[in-house]
């Protein structure tokens, strides 16, 4: 059946989760999905709730450091050399415990303003570009203007009591700015305005920003953004490096003002993907246990002369017992990672200095396999999906927003509070397969290795993770049936 309006289309989807759901089900016998795997392997080894397997590796680094004396600034030094080996010497690391302590750390210690002094702290504010994800880099400050004070209403109260709302620094705004050519309709179940960034044009966002940073000019302390490198991101337009010209423009306008630009790269990759040499960002964090494959921790790398507030509020800048170094007590000791996980960081970027290939191999193999399965889609859907590689995530972009050309209602999209509330079809209805799922919201879904889709070397598994394809393909066509679109 057709629908007029696309909020009917949405009900209509919501009434029929049971069919939904039972169809999903049926589909995976069809496809023969094995029952000893089912359950047991998915469609992205890069979210920090469900993650990958060690590679042989990475779990040896980890299970040798765990038997021998190794004083953790040693460890640290180690990674420094590691990260000045692939980026230069003007460039500096610390790793934490978790990307989200690393966006923590370096936003207390760049953006807010100083505890100390008489009378009341100023405000200061950073600004963020709307975009996907928003709700980590931007959930650190109020948000400004006051028509999004809410715009982390939901995904503050669904996942905890206090969710992102209690990760908010003193006296701290985000001021935030949508992306000129970007789209924010509203979609889903749970109905919110969903970026839509394959149309982003980076000099014009440059100039919205920038007029955003004249009227906030006596309060700014910074900018933040994804460090991903795809359409669906907003960054599909690059230089001849291939480099996003969108991080180019944010960079451009920190160094005008003089404030750091800090990049979220939580499902990235150190040394195959963002490279802030080429960008101009000061600082990059990375979810060392997504794309990288280390044990859960994180990682920040910077340039030196901004690593060091950084590297002093995690305790491992000063002298101690006569060391250049050390691993004390200070502001963010909470968020100190384990021996084994830095000695798994130590194997991972040590790989990434020598062996590239072993991350990227298993990339390019996997999109071969999307590419081929999704060429099998209902044309109705096929003729609005663009297909993307990233090396920076480890991952392939499935996009469909073109899928609502013309003014015709398109394949459903699904917010963000969709995957909070549990009423994102794409997602829950791979569960039914058998199959984990993978981020598939705002009209994109990455899909990318490691999740028993790799062998214990990081060699793609190609019938497995053809099993998980094929079934996100098939899912994406019930989903269309029972929206009226095919």
């Amino acid at each position: 059946m057709a629908f007029k309006y696309k909020y009917q289309m949405y009900k209509h989807l919501q009434a029929n989760t049971a069919n939904i759901y039972a169809d999903a089900r049926k589909a995976a016998e069809e496809l023969n999905i094995p029952a000893d795997i089912r359950g047991k392997f998915g469609l992205t080894g890069g979210i920090s709730g469900c993650p990958a397997p060690l590679r042989d590796d990475i779990m040896h680094a980890g299970e040798e450091a765990g038997k021998k004396v190794i004083p953790l600034a040693v460890m640290v030094d180690q990674i420094r050399e590691l990260v000045k080996d692939i980026y230069g010497d003007e460039y500096d690391a610390v790793p934490t415990s978790t990307c989200e302590a690393g966006l923590w750390v370096t936003f207390d210690s760049l953006f807010t303003p100083p505890n100390l002094g008489r009378g009341d702290n100023y405000r200061a504010r950073y600004i963020a570009p709307l975009e996907k994800h928003f709700h980590h880099q931007g959930g650190y400050g109020r948000p400004f203007p006051g028509r999004y004070k809410d715009i982390i209403a939901d995904r503050g109260t669904t996942p905890g009591e206090l969710g992102f709302y209690g990760k908010r620094q003193n006296n701290l705004d985000t001021v935030i700015v949508p992306l000129a050519g970007g789209k924010y309709d509203v979609h889903g179940i749970k109905s919110h305005p969903v970026p839509l960034l394959t149309e982003v044009n980076p000099e014009q966002t440059y100039e919205e920003m920038k007029k955003f940073a004249q009227i906030h000019a006596s309060m700014f302390t910074g900018i933040t953004s994804l460090g991903y490198e795809t359409p669906g991101y907003g960054y599909g337009s690059k230089d001849k490096d291939g480099c996003p010209v969108l991080q180019k423009m944010y960079a451009k306008l920190a160094k005008e003002y003089g404030v750091p630009y800090v990049i979220d790269n939580a499902w990235g990759v150190p040394g195959i993907g963002h490279d802030i040499r080429k960008s101009g960002a000061d600082v990059i964090i990375y979810s060392m246990d997504k794309a990288s494959g280390a044990a859960t921790s994180g990682l920040i790398i910077g340039k030196e002369d901004i690593m060091v507030p950084i590297r002093r509020a995690m305790g491992v800048h000063g002298d101690r017992w006569g060391t250049g170094s050390s691993y004390g007590k200070a502001a963010y000791v909470t968020f100190d990672p384990g021996k084994e996980a830095l000695a798994t960081q130590i194997q991972a970027l040590t790989v990434l200095r020598d062996h590239p290939e072993v991350y990227t191999k298993s990339v390019d193999d996997l999109y071969e396999v999307v590419v081929e399965e999704f060429a099998n889609i209902h044309p109705k859907l096929k003729a609005g999906i663009i297909i993307n590689k990233s090396h920076n995530s480890r991952a392939v972009e499935i996009n469909y927003e073109a899928t609502w050309a013309n003014g015709e209602l398109g394949m459903p999209i699904f917010s963000i509070e969709d995957m909070y509330s549990g009423t994102n079809l794409l997602q829950s209805g791979m569960a039914q397969m058998g199959v984990i799922p993978t981020i598939a919201y705002d009209g994109n879904i990455y899909i990318s290795p490691d999740l028993s889709t790799t062998d214990s070397k990081g060699n793609l598994l190609k019938d497995v993770m053809r099993y998980g394809v094929k079934s996100q393909v098939r899912l994406m066509e019930i989903i269309a049936k029972y929206a009226g679109i095919i």
